[in-house]
């Protein structure tokens, strides 16, 4: 293998915002965001939307989007004249 030609792999703290969940795993993802986590170490942090936590496939619990804005807003551009 060639040295210096891969990204650090690390352990990174990923932040699911919309169920307040945490969790750590390795990663390669870079953050200028920093956490102090449960073993008294910091740790990268990087938020995201959706996980395991938040995803209805694995909570099973529907989530509502409003979609009706976006198709008003394409039936509006594309409309026949």
């Amino acid at each position: 293998m060639k040295k210096d030609i891969h990204p650090e792999y690390r352990e990174v703290i990923f932040h699911d915002t919309s169920s307040d969940y945490k969790f750590m795993t390795r990663s390669t993802i870079k953050s200028s965001e920093t956490i102090k986590w449960e073993d008294g170490n910091e740790y990268p942090l990087v938020k995201i939307e959706v996980s395991s936590a938040s995803h209805p496939f694995y909570t099973g619990k529907k989530l509502f989007v409003d979609t009706a804005g976006r198709v008003e807003k394409f039936n509006r551009k594309y409309k026949k004249k």
